[in-house]
Protein backbone atom coordinates (compact mmCIF):
# COMPACT_ATOMS: atom_id res chain seq x y z
CA UNK A 1 0.00 0.00 0.00
CA UNK A 2 1.89 3.45 -1.32
CA UNK A 3 -1.03 5.69 -1.45
CA UNK A 4 -3.63 6.36 0.85
CA UNK A 5 -6.75 9.31 2.31
CA UNK A 6 -7.35 10.24 5.80
CA UNK A 7 -10.60 13.18 5.32
CA UNK A 8 -11.64 15.25 7.95
CA UNK A 9 -13.57 18.24 8.83
CA UNK A 10 -11.98 21.27 10.55
CA UNK A 11 -13.71 23.42 12.67
CA UNK A 12 -11.92 26.71 15.06
CA UNK A 13 -14.77 26.14 17.33
CA UNK A 14 -13.18 22.19 18.12
CA UNK A 15 -12.03 23.00 21.81
CA UNK A 16 -13.44 26.47 22.46
CA UNK A 17 -17.77 25.19 22.08
CA UNK A 18 -17.62 22.00 22.29
CA UNK A 19 -21.08 19.34 22.01
CA UNK A 20 -22.47 17.23 24.69
CA UNK A 21 -19.93 15.29 25.76
CA UNK A 22 -21.06 11.76 24.50
CA UNK A 23 -20.65 13.71 20.76
CA UNK A 24 -17.42 15.09 21.45
CA UNK A 25 -16.25 12.14 22.69
CA UNK A 26 -17.23 10.06 19.47
CA UNK A 27 -15.42 12.90 17.62
CA UNK A 28 -12.17 12.81 19.40
CA UNK A 29 -12.44 8.88 18.82
CA UNK A 30 -12.86 9.21 15.46
CA UNK A 31 -9.69 11.17 14.72
CA UNK A 32 -7.50 9.22 16.89
CA UNK A 33 -8.71 5.98 14.95
CA UNK A 34 -7.10 8.18 12.03
CA UNK A 35 -4.34 8.96 13.95
CA UNK A 36 -4.06 5.10 14.82
CA UNK A 37 -3.50 4.16 11.17
CA UNK A 38 -1.79 7.20 10.24
CA UNK A 39 0.87 6.15 12.64
CA UNK A 40 0.51 2.72 11.08
CA UNK A 41 0.70 3.62 7.82
CA UNK A 42 4.21 5.65 8.55
CA UNK A 43 3.91 8.19 5.44
CA UNK A 44 7.38 9.23 3.58
CA UNK A 45 5.14 12.50 2.48
CA UNK A 46 1.95 13.78 3.10
CA UNK A 47 -0.40 16.16 0.37
CA UNK A 48 -2.55 17.83 2.48
CA UNK A 49 -5.70 19.55 0.35
CA UNK A 50 -7.69 22.51 2.11
CA UNK A 51 -9.04 26.20 2.43
CA UNK A 52 -7.90 29.43 4.18
CA UNK A 53 -10.20 31.49 5.65
CA UNK A 54 -9.06 34.97 4.92
CA UNK A 55 -5.77 34.62 7.01
CA UNK A 56 -3.18 33.73 4.83
CA UNK A 57 -4.66 34.10 0.68
CA UNK A 58 -6.74 37.41 -0.01
CA UNK A 59 -7.89 39.02 -2.52
CA UNK A 60 -4.52 41.19 -3.87
CA UNK A 61 -4.18 37.28 -5.58
CA UNK A 62 -6.53 34.55 -5.18
CA UNK A 63 -5.54 31.83 -7.45
CA UNK A 64 -7.81 29.11 -7.59
CA UNK A 65 -5.26 26.23 -6.60
CA UNK A 66 -1.90 26.84 -5.39
CA UNK A 67 0.97 24.51 -3.87
CA UNK A 68 3.36 25.37 -1.21
CA UNK A 69 6.87 24.79 -2.15
CA UNK A 70 7.30 26.02 1.10
CA UNK A 71 4.84 27.65 3.76
CA UNK A 72 3.93 29.03 7.23
CA UNK A 73 1.27 28.54 9.50
CA UNK A 74 -0.36 31.92 10.59
CA UNK A 75 -1.34 30.19 14.16
CA UNK A 76 -4.89 31.22 14.15
CA UNK A 77 -7.30 29.54 16.87
CA UNK A 78 -5.12 27.70 18.78
CA UNK A 79 -2.71 26.23 16.05
CA UNK A 80 0.82 26.33 16.26
CA UNK A 81 2.22 28.84 14.53
CA UNK A 82 5.52 28.75 12.49
CA UNK A 83 6.63 26.93 9.31
CA UNK A 84 5.98 24.13 8.05
CA UNK A 85 8.05 21.00 7.14
CA UNK A 86 7.41 21.01 3.33
CA UNK A 87 9.07 18.73 0.75
CA UNK A 88 10.10 21.81 -1.67
CA UNK A 89 11.17 19.44 -4.40
CA UNK A 90 7.77 17.22 -4.16
CA UNK A 91 5.46 20.33 -4.41
CA UNK A 92 7.49 21.66 -7.50
CA UNK A 93 7.47 17.98 -9.16
CA UNK A 94 3.76 18.52 -8.41
CA UNK A 95 2.96 21.96 -10.04
CA UNK A 96 4.81 20.98 -13.07
CA UNK A 97 2.96 17.67 -13.48
CA UNK A 98 -0.20 19.79 -12.70
CA UNK A 99 0.50 22.64 -15.42
CA UNK A 100 1.48 19.67 -17.77
CA UNK A 101 -2.28 18.18 -17.48
CA UNK A 102 -3.49 21.48 -18.44
CA UNK A 103 -4.61 22.79 -15.12
CA UNK A 104 -3.87 26.36 -13.74
CA UNK A 105 -2.10 25.87 -10.56
CA UNK A 106 -0.10 28.66 -9.06
CA UNK A 107 3.51 28.22 -6.71
CA UNK A 108 4.16 29.57 -3.66
CA UNK A 109 7.50 30.14 -2.17
CA UNK A 110 5.74 31.03 1.28
CA UNK A 111 2.26 30.28 1.00
CA UNK A 112 0.47 30.81 4.43
CA UNK A 113 -1.67 28.51 5.90
CA UNK A 114 -4.31 28.69 8.53
CA UNK A 115 -6.34 26.11 10.63
CA UNK A 116 -7.65 24.77 7.94
CA UNK A 117 -4.66 22.74 6.71
CA UNK A 118 -2.81 23.32 10.70
CA UNK A 119 -5.65 21.45 12.63
CA UNK A 120 -5.70 18.19 10.19
CA UNK A 121 -1.67 17.83 10.57
CA UNK A 122 -2.11 18.68 14.23
CA UNK A 123 -4.94 16.27 14.73
CA UNK A 124 -3.37 13.61 12.98
CA UNK A 125 0.58 14.07 13.50
CA UNK A 126 0.41 16.32 15.99
CA UNK A 127 2.55 18.69 15.32
CA UNK A 128 3.22 20.61 11.82
CA UNK A 129 7.26 19.54 12.04
CA UNK A 130 7.07 15.85 12.10
CA UNK A 131 6.24 14.51 8.78
CA UNK A 132 7.36 15.93 5.70
CA UNK A 133 3.85 17.91 3.78
CA UNK A 134 3.31 19.39 0.36
CA UNK A 135 0.05 22.04 1.19
CA UNK A 136 -2.33 22.04 -1.72
CA UNK A 137 -4.49 25.21 -1.24
CA UNK A 138 -8.31 24.76 -2.68
CA UNK A 139 -10.12 28.22 -2.97
CA UNK A 140 -13.49 28.22 -1.51
CA UNK A 141 -14.44 30.96 -0.02
CA UNK A 142 -12.89 33.90 -2.73
CA UNK A 143 -15.31 34.47 -5.10
CA UNK A 144 -15.65 33.79 -8.23
CA UNK A 145 -15.31 29.51 -7.52
CA UNK A 146 -13.93 28.25 -10.78
CA UNK A 147 -16.62 24.67 -11.30
CA UNK A 148 -16.17 21.31 -9.71
CA UNK A 149 -14.91 19.21 -12.03
CA UNK A 150 -11.62 21.32 -12.49
CA UNK A 151 -11.01 20.41 -8.72
CA UNK A 152 -11.62 16.62 -9.59
CA UNK A 153 -9.24 17.17 -12.75
CA UNK A 154 -6.55 19.04 -10.20
CA UNK A 155 -6.88 16.06 -8.07
CA UNK A 156 -6.77 13.22 -10.74
CA UNK A 157 -3.69 15.31 -12.09
CA UNK A 158 -1.78 14.94 -8.54
CA UNK A 159 -2.43 11.47 -7.88
CA UNK A 160 -1.36 10.61 -11.54
CA UNK A 161 1.74 11.76 -10.54
CA UNK A 162 2.14 10.01 -7.13
CA UNK A 163 1.24 6.86 -8.44
CA UNK A 164 4.56 7.26 -10.35
CA UNK A 165 6.48 7.53 -6.93
CA UNK A 166 8.04 5.41 -4.86
CA UNK A 167 6.88 6.61 -1.39
CA UNK A 168 4.25 5.97 0.57
CA UNK A 169 1.90 9.55 0.09
CA UNK A 170 -1.11 10.00 2.59
CA UNK A 171 -3.83 12.19 1.05
CA UNK A 172 -5.48 14.76 3.27
CA UNK A 173 -8.69 16.49 2.71
CA UNK A 174 -9.84 18.97 5.03
CA UNK A 175 -12.72 21.20 4.86
CA UNK A 176 -16.44 21.19 7.02
CA UNK A 177 -18.63 19.51 4.90
CA UNK A 178 -22.71 21.74 5.12
CA UNK A 179 -21.47 25.09 7.08
CA UNK A 180 -22.28 29.00 6.86
CA UNK A 181 -20.21 30.71 9.48
CA UNK A 182 -19.47 33.89 9.33
CA UNK A 183 -16.78 33.95 6.84
CA UNK A 184 -16.96 38.11 5.22
CA UNK A 185 -18.18 38.38 1.50
CA UNK A 186 -16.16 41.44 -0.46
CA UNK A 187 -19.29 42.81 -2.12
CA UNK A 188 -20.91 43.37 0.88
CA UNK A 189 -17.78 44.76 3.09
CA UNK A 190 -17.13 48.25 4.77
CA UNK A 191 -13.92 49.59 4.01
CA UNK A 192 -12.26 48.35 6.96
CA UNK A 193 -13.43 44.64 6.43
CA UNK A 194 -12.63 45.37 2.48
CA UNK A 195 -8.97 46.17 3.18
CA UNK A 196 -8.61 43.15 5.28
CA UNK A 197 -9.67 40.96 2.77
CA UNK A 198 -7.42 42.57 0.05
CA UNK A 199 -4.65 41.63 2.07
CA UNK A 200 -4.36 43.87 5.31
CA UNK A 201 -5.60 40.72 7.61
CA UNK A 202 -2.44 38.34 6.85
CA UNK A 203 -0.72 39.63 10.03
CA UNK A 204 -3.28 40.81 12.49
CA UNK A 205 -2.27 42.27 15.86
CA UNK A 206 -3.36 39.71 18.52
CA UNK A 207 -6.00 41.99 19.70
CA UNK A 208 -7.56 42.11 16.59
CA UNK A 209 -7.79 38.46 15.46
CA UNK A 210 -9.12 37.85 18.92
CA UNK A 211 -11.59 40.48 18.26
CA UNK A 212 -12.46 38.62 15.37
CA UNK A 213 -12.20 35.10 16.58
CA UNK A 214 -14.99 36.42 19.50
CA UNK A 215 -17.44 37.23 16.65
CA UNK A 216 -17.00 33.50 15.03
CA UNK A 217 -17.40 32.12 18.86
CA UNK A 218 -20.57 34.56 19.47
CA UNK A 219 -22.24 32.96 16.24
CA UNK A 220 -21.44 29.52 17.03
CA UNK A 221 -23.47 29.94 20.58
CA UNK A 222 -26.70 32.11 18.68
CA UNK A 223 -26.38 29.27 16.13
CA UNK A 224 -26.79 26.15 18.68
CA UNK A 225 -29.36 27.57 20.61
CA UNK A 226 -31.29 28.45 17.22
CA UNK A 227 -30.09 31.04 16.02
CA UNK A 228 -31.33 31.16 11.83
CA UNK A 229 -28.63 33.91 10.99
CA UNK A 230 -26.92 31.42 8.98
CA UNK A 231 -27.98 28.45 6.95
CA UNK A 232 -28.58 25.35 9.34
CA UNK A 233 -26.65 22.21 8.77
CA UNK A 234 -28.22 19.67 5.84
CA UNK A 235 -27.22 16.38 6.62
CA UNK A 236 -29.03 15.59 3.34
CA UNK A 237 -26.62 17.25 1.46
CA UNK A 238 -23.55 16.08 3.55
CA UNK A 239 -24.97 12.21 2.93
CA UNK A 240 -24.92 13.14 -0.71
CA UNK A 241 -21.63 14.14 -0.58
CA UNK A 242 -19.88 11.24 1.49
CA UNK A 243 -21.53 8.65 -0.55
CA UNK A 244 -20.64 10.02 -3.74
CA UNK A 245 -16.85 10.00 -2.57
CA UNK A 246 -16.96 7.35 -0.97
CA UNK A 247 -18.18 5.39 -4.02
CA UNK A 248 -15.33 6.54 -6.59
CA UNK A 249 -18.59 8.69 -8.31
CA UNK A 250 -16.34 11.73 -8.12
CA UNK A 251 -17.50 12.61 -11.86
CA UNK A 252 -21.37 12.96 -10.78
CA UNK A 253 -20.05 16.30 -8.67
CA UNK A 254 -18.75 17.75 -11.84
CA UNK A 255 -22.19 19.36 -12.54
CA UNK A 256 -22.70 20.67 -9.21
CA UNK A 257 -23.47 24.37 -9.70
CA UNK A 258 -21.79 26.88 -7.38
CA UNK A 259 -25.29 28.46 -6.55
CA UNK A 260 -26.73 24.98 -5.64
CA UNK A 261 -23.88 24.54 -3.30
CA UNK A 262 -24.68 27.16 -1.46
CA UNK A 263 -28.05 27.11 -1.16
CA UNK A 264 -27.97 23.64 -0.02
CA UNK A 265 -24.99 23.46 2.36
CA UNK A 266 -23.76 26.86 3.12
CA UNK A 267 -21.33 29.37 1.77
CA UNK A 268 -18.96 27.40 3.43
CA UNK A 269 -19.81 23.90 1.81
CA UNK A 270 -17.55 24.89 -0.97
CA UNK A 271 -14.63 23.48 0.92
CA UNK A 272 -16.20 19.97 0.11
CA UNK A 273 -13.81 20.68 -2.76
CA UNK A 274 -10.73 19.74 -0.37
CA UNK A 275 -12.24 16.53 -0.13
CA UNK A 276 -12.86 15.77 -3.55
CA UNK A 277 -9.56 16.88 -4.78
CA UNK A 278 -8.07 14.27 -1.94
CA UNK A 279 -10.01 11.65 -3.12
CA UNK A 280 -9.89 12.38 -6.90
CA UNK A 281 -6.33 12.09 -6.45
CA UNK A 282 -6.58 8.54 -4.67
CA UNK A 283 -8.66 7.50 -7.52
CA UNK A 284 -6.29 8.11 -9.96
CA UNK A 285 -4.35 5.47 -8.24
CA UNK A 286 -6.13 2.73 -8.41
CA UNK A 287 -9.78 1.90 -7.28
CA UNK A 288 -10.01 2.38 -3.52
CA UNK A 289 -12.34 1.39 -0.89
CA UNK A 290 -13.35 3.28 2.50
CA UNK A 291 -12.51 1.39 5.86
CA UNK A 292 -13.55 4.56 7.94
CA UNK A 293 -16.47 6.76 7.96
CA UNK A 294 -18.59 8.76 10.61
CA UNK A 295 -20.66 11.97 10.50
CA UNK A 296 -22.39 14.69 13.09
CA UNK A 297 -23.99 17.44 12.38
CA UNK A 298 -22.09 19.89 15.15
CA UNK A 299 -24.63 22.86 15.92
CA UNK A 300 -22.13 24.33 18.18
CA UNK A 301 -19.31 24.36 15.44
CA UNK A 302 -21.91 25.30 12.68
CA UNK A 303 -20.60 22.10 10.85
CA UNK A 304 -21.75 19.05 9.04
CA UNK A 305 -18.68 17.58 10.82
CA UNK A 306 -17.28 14.25 8.97
CA UNK A 307 -14.03 11.69 9.33
CA UNK A 308 -13.11 9.41 6.48
CA UNK A 309 -10.10 6.94 5.44
CA UNK A 310 -9.63 4.97 2.44
CA UNK A 311 -7.08 2.89 0.62
CA UNK A 312 -6.47 1.42 -2.36
CA UNK A 313 -8.11 -2.13 -3.03
CA UNK A 314 -5.50 -4.94 -3.03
Amino acid sequence: MTVALCCLSHSPLYGVLDPDKAVIDEVRQSIASLRNFAARFDPELVIVFGPDHFNGVFYDMMPAFCIGAAAQSVGDWGTTPGALNVDGAAARQLTAAVLDAGIDVAQSERLYVDHGVAQPLEFLFGDLTRVPVVPVFINAVGLPLGPMQRVRLLGEAIGREIARWNRRVLLIGSGGLSHDPPVPRLAEASDEVRERLLGGGRFLSPEAREARQRRVVDAGRAHAHGDASHRAINPDFDRLALDLLASGRLAEMDGWKNDWVEQSGGHSAHEIRAWLAAFAALGACGPYELFHRQYWPVKEWMTGFATAGAVLRT
